[in-house]
């Protein structure tokens, strides 16, 4: 069984929390048995993958398998085509170089409301990327974007491999 989730905004990528009263995965998919194939922050929205099948969660989770992961990413900060040249060469990063990076910018998606909405300032300009990763550090997408001048306010992750969020709403799932 593999289930497509879209995890909302702030809600833990986890059917359980160590009592602080957080939200997780257990508010919104009751099917015993599955499990994440990864894992998405609790600040950030989109596709999860949740499986019985431990192979299958090997395959999608595992980074040596390079399955790409696409995110629409609001940033903060003016177009810079020297930042997007940086991401897609790769960064140093604390933990290491990232690898390549697919990233273009892209008008503003037809996304749902997020709750709370992203902090709107009228004297800093922000715009959006789609940007496609093949590898899962922590937090690895925040990290670039700021390590190029670029500090993400949305995150959305829209598609892994080729599965998409596409047409589900927060909250909702669906078998694949």
């Amino acid at each position: 069984m593999l289930i497509l989730f879209n995890k909302p905004y702030e809600v833990l990528s986890q059917f359980s929390d160590d009592g602080s009263g957080r939200r997780t995965l257990a508010e919104f998919i009751d099917v015993k048995g599955v499990y994440p194939a990864g894992r998405l922050d609790r600040d950030s929205e989109g596709l999860m993958l949740l499986t019985d099948d431990g192979r299958l969660q090997a395959r999608i989770a595992d980074p040596k398998h390079k399955m790409a992961k696409t995110y629409l990413v609001q940033v903060e900060g003016a177009r810079d085509e020297a930042a997007l040249d940086a991401l897609r060469a790769g960064v140093e990063l604390k933990d290491g170089m990232t690898k390549p990076t697919q990233v273009r910018v892209i008008e503003p998606p037809d996304l749902w409301p997020r709750t709370p909405p992203v902090r709107f300032r009228k004297t800093v300009p922000d715009h959006w990327l789609e940007l496609t990763i093949r590898e899962g550090r922590n937090r690895q997408v925040r990290r670039m974007t700021a390590h190029v001048g670029l500090p993400t306010l949305r995150l959305v992750r829209w598609r892994i491999g080729e599965w998409s969020v596409e047409g589900l709403a927060p909250g909702v799932w669906r078998e694949a």
